[in-house]
């Protein structure tokens, strides 16, 4: 007898050698608890959740890690998992679909993680989920029926996130208030939910009065961890409690102007004013004639909590000038206008001295291609005889010569084709007038570095630019330009801005650009030879000061 029972001592010993250990993943631990398996897995290397965990697990706690996105499939094999914490890691997406096979799942916590946004309709596969934890991330929206898939959720905590603005109509929607609201018909009586909205950045505006009424008239169903909720904006707001502010309901904009009919001189300054009153507060735009070609400055200012004026200056207006301006004004709620009509008067009854009153042009440099340069312009005559404008064009040597006639309104030309070490002259003037009368861009080329046709030389042509005195021309070909110009209070163009060329001052300033990244010239050229007091002298001088050379 002593030895069959020594003989199953054996046995056992031998049985308790070879049992196969539970599963656990490299660099985690893994434990038994009262619910059952937990695996732990803290400060780990991988950025993804491996997608071949054993069903056995009910609980999963990854922290501290790179883990960076739940993708689609990361838990096919945790039908059974009950519990999952990703705490502290990187996560900044979560795919649709991330969560499938998780169909008992009752804790999913996403603390301190960098998600900006939820795929809510991924919690279709999760109907057991009770707590949801996602404070300390970057969430800045809340869909109107995030909540629709979270049918027994009864604590949701979204502190310490980016909202600014959500509607009470996601928490009315919520499958589990409405239990509350409506006991019964065999459905879980619940006793109260658990809600953290604290530390958001909450602009107090008319779009959260929804959510403030429903905080102030919930107190009984739904408890919130910190019921101090705070303004963050707008800033007559800031710092002030939920509970001590009231606010109105939205509208749309109303606008109004002291004057819908603005009368002035040619030359003078005139500002038009608009006011718009709106809850939210209001943006608002200015739309006229010109605004593709020449932009005004708009001062915006609150003129109340609730009302901002606009004001559009137009400094020394010309008969170009005149016309409808637009006031827009928008919210969240609508937009409104309101059309203010500029009569621009000329300075003088007479009409003799030509390129005086009735005609306006302004030309510019656009900006530069791969061999030449692209010239704009905006021209406007008011009496039929001159409603037409002559370009000409020609290099120095009078080699190429080119003359293009051209009706009023916006107009470019393509100078392509340009030489190396050649000084050009573009002219623009009213009708058979002789060239030079008008605005003029007076440039020279500069040298050819390693040939036009190589890349060397295009790429070199394609960063060549110019910045003097009131006026920025991009240069197209080598690198240097010389410019004639006018003195820098000559910004916008009348045709008689400047008869005769004087030596222009000295008076950098910051580069301009428009709307798509070009470079601008602030004020066209006017030249017509030189002045009575510029010696040939003082015009070598002049010309000298203005060439700029990027080689040297």
């Amino acid at each position: 007898m002593a030895s069959i029972s020594h003989y199953f001592l054996l046995v056992l010993v031998f049985l308790e050698s070879h049992t196969v250990r539970p599963f656990c993943l490299p660099g985690c631990t893994c434990s038994e608890e009262s619910f059952g398996r937990t695996l732990q897995c803290m400060s780990t290397s991988s950025g993804k959740i491996l997608g071949n965990l054993p069903e056995e697990f009910k609980q999963v706690k990854i922290e501290n890690s790179p883990l960076f996105e739940l993708s689609r499939g990361s838990f096919i094999n945790m039908s059974t998992l009950e519990y999952l914490w990703l705490n502290f890691n990187n996560i900044t997406v979560i795919r649709l679909g991330a969560l499938e096979h998780l169909s008992q799942l009752k804790e999913l916590r996403l603390e301190g993680n960098k998600l900006r946004s939820v795929p809510w309709t991924a919690f279709r596969a999760t109907p057991l989920l009770r707590v949801l934890d996602l404070k300390h991330n970057r969430i800045d929206v809340l869909p109107e029926l995030a909540l629709q898939f979270l049918v027994n959720l009864t604590y949701l905590d979204l502190s310490s996130n980016r909202l600014t603005i959500v509607s009470r109509s996601v928490f009315l929607s919520w499958p589990a208030y409405q239990k509350l609201q409506w006991p019964g018909c065999g459905a879980e009586i619940l006793s109260s939910l658990v809600l953290a909205l604290h530390n958001n950045p909450w602009v107090c505006d008319c779009r959260l009065r929804g959510l403030m009424q429903f905080v102030k008239s919930v107190s009984l169903l739904v408890i919130l961890v910190n019921p101090y909720l705070m303004c963050r904006g707008p800033p007559s707001r800031a710092g002030q409690l939920f509970h001590e502010t009231e606010l109105s309901a939205c509208m749309k904009p109303l606008i109004s102007t002291p004057s819908a009919n603005v009368t002035i001189r040619a030359g003078q300054n005139v500002t038009l004013r608009c006011l718009a009153q709106a809850s939210p507060s209001p943006t608002i735009e200015w739309t006229y004639p010109l605004r593709t070609w020449k932009e005004f400055d708009v001062l915006t200012s609150a003129a109340a909590e609730d009302a901002a004026l606009s004001e559009l200056v137009i400094p020394a207006a010309h008969l170009a000038d005149r016309g409808n301006y637009t006031c827009v004004a928008s919210n969240s709620v609508g937009r409104s206008s309101l059309v203010i009509s500029l009569h621009v008067q000329p300075a003088s009854s007479s009409l003799s001295v030509p390129w005086e009153g009735n005609t306006y042009v302004d030309l510019r440099v656009a900006r530069q291609t791969v061999r030449g340069i692209l010239l704009e312009w905006f021209a406007k005559a008011d009496t039929p005889e001159e409603q037409w404008f002559t370009l000409s064009f020609a290099s120095e040597d009078a080699v190429r010569k080119e003359v293009v006639h051209l009706g009023p309104g916006i107009n470019t030309y393509a100078l392509d084709d340009l030489l190396p070490g050649t000084k050009y002259k573009a002219c623009l003037s009213l009708g058979g007038q002789p060239a030079g009368q008008g605005p003029c861009v007076v440039f020279v080329t500069g040298r050819d570095h390693g040939g036009l046709d190589s890349l060397a030389g295009r790429e070199y042509l394609l960063h060549i630019t110019v910045v003097l005195c009131a006026v920025l021309l991009a240069v197209a070909v080598g690198a240097s330009a010389w410019v004639a110009q006018a003195p820098c209070s000559c910004r916008w163009w009348a045709l008689s801005c400047c008869p005769h060329r004087r030596k222009a001052p000295s008076c950098p300033r910051a580069a301009p650009r428009q709307r798509d990244g070009s470079l601008r010239i602030q004020a066209a050229v006017c030249e017509d030879g030189p002045g009575p007091r510029d010696t040939e002298e003082e015009q070598e001088k002049d010309g000298e000061e203005l060439v700029w050379d990027s080689s040297s």
